[in-house]
């Protein structure tokens, strides 16, 4: 009798380190079962996926959804159906939306919202401040928070560590690791009048190097200090990247397809505030210092920041237009055609979006393609040639700064605990999306 699963995909080339060749990919229940050639075992649903690569699904663990307080220009719905049409599976989402998730009634909510909303699985972070620094080591072992965030420079939004007393009392508070944009507070503050009205060419000017140096330097001590692992986000610069090349024992890092794509001034010049974020895309240069970092294994994921504004909002004179731009949905697309330019290969981009972040935030049952994991997929066709566009953005924004990058490299399907999501860039079915699980988290 021929065995039977709830799917199969069959003969693509999967692509689980250090392993990759043709497979089969039986599931049943949600999980990976067997990975083999299945020959005649037969399923209830079969995705052909001759031609197409197999990867681990796709985890973007920074995303900003606005959700609640900021809903005109993104929320839950919207965000993870951005995610999933752009190969994603699992997202973690940030605190400063309003009011802020700085509590245990806050996460609840976001967690309810997401209930039947949310297209791919999910988790949400916990926002670190000066009165909430003793409540956080309990709260980051709550259902469905990923852990701590801590804003050392004040960005969107109203959280803000900024001085070092109050972020030894955050790393003291708890033991998962903690996300951090390291921007240095004071000397934003003392460089605010470096900004001009109406030139946004000056905001990698104010918001400097030195600004981001100074605040990794700073969070390295102390979390050798406290012995707190640390997770630093965006990182822009490769002075940050010397540094954290030395604290392998206690920090990872991020970059982003942004920080690692566009180069200021020509970014400024074409998008003008469409390019601007926090921290600032810089000269070539330092683009150049992220990408040897990313060949020398000290990066360890790649999150896309998604951080959408109105264009209403975009369009306001620098400085008083927002920082922050749309991500989730072109992740992958952006990171192909990087591997099809030659600068990292396939393996390495499967470490930095699924077995990266798997690992540093020890994520259960995701990361890989390993039997008994959750069935949690992302097809791409490599050889496939697309023009990013506006008009393929389901962001309520309805816009991204890669419009017109043409690309190889594709996002085909995306398969969620074995359910079908999306195929052909058409959704599938209904919002099914369920809280991430933690090792560390009972």
């Amino acid at each position: 009798m021929a065995e039977k699963f709830d799917l199969i995909v069959r003969g693509g080339t999967v692509v689980s380190p250090p392993k990759i060749g043709i497979a089969d990919i039986g599931v049943a229940d949600g999980r990976i079962v067997r990975i083999e050639d299945l020959g005649t075992a037969q399923a209830g649903e079969t995705i052909d996926a001759r031609g197409l690569h197999v990867l681990p699904g796709v985890i973007d663990t920074q995303v900003h959804f606005r959700e609640p307080g900021h809903e005109h220009k993104e929320d839950l719905a919207s965000g993870t159906t951005a995610a999933v049409l752009g190969g994603v599976t699992a997202v973690f989402e940030m605190p400063n939306t309003t009011p802020p998730t700085t509590d245990a009634d806050a996460l609840a909510d976001k967690l309810a919202r997401a209930r039947g909303r949310a297209w791919c699985d999910h988790a949400f972070f916990v926002g670190a401040t000066a009165e909430n620094a003793a409540d956080l080591a309990e709260l980051e072992r709550q259902t469905g928070c990923c852990g701590v965030k801590v804003f050392m420079g004040s960005s969107t939004g109203s959280l803000l560590v900024a001085n070092d007393r109050d972020l030894e009392r955050v790393l003291r508070g708890g033991r998962r690791r903690v996300a951090v944009h390291a921007e240095d507070e004071a000397r934003l503050l003392a460089r605010r009048d470096l900004r001009r009205g109406g030139d946004v060419e000056r905001h990698p000017i104010w918001r400097d190097v030195e600004a981001a140096r100074l605040a990794t330097e700073r969070l390295l001590r102390l979390a050798r200090r406290t012995g707190r692992p640390v997770h630093v986000l965006h990182v822009s610069t490769a002075e940050e990247m010397a540094l954290l090349a030395e604290a392998r024992d206690i920090a990872t890092v991020e970059c982003t397809p942004q920080h690692l794509t566009l180069a200021a001034p020509d970014c400024y010049r074409r998008l003008g505030t469409y390019a601007q974020m926090n921290p600032p895309i810089r000269e070539p240069g330092q683009r150049d210092g992220l990408w040897r970092a990313v060949t020398d294994g000290v990066v360890d994921v790649i999150g896309s920041d998604h951080a959408p504004h109105s264009r209403a909002e975009k369009d306001k004179g620098y400085p008083d237009s927002p920082s922050g731009m749309p991500g989730v949905q072109t992740l992958l697309a952006v990171m192909l055609d990087h591997v099809a330019a030659g600068r990292l290969s396939l393996e390495r981009l499967v470490d930095l979006t699924s077995a990266g972040p798997a690992r540093i935030y020890r994520i259960a049952g995701k990361g890989a393609i390993r039997p008994s994991n959750d069935a949690d997929l992302t097809l791409v066709d490599l050889a496939a040639r697309r023009e990013i566009s506006d008009d393929w953005i389901v962001s309520k924004c309805g816009w991204t700064p890669f419009a017109g990058m043409t690309v190889t490299g594709w996002p085909a399907a995306t398969v969620i605990r074995g359910q079908v999501v999306m195929r052909d860039g058409a959704l599938i079915g209904a919002p099914a999306g369920r809280p991430v699980a933690f090792e560390d988290v009972p």
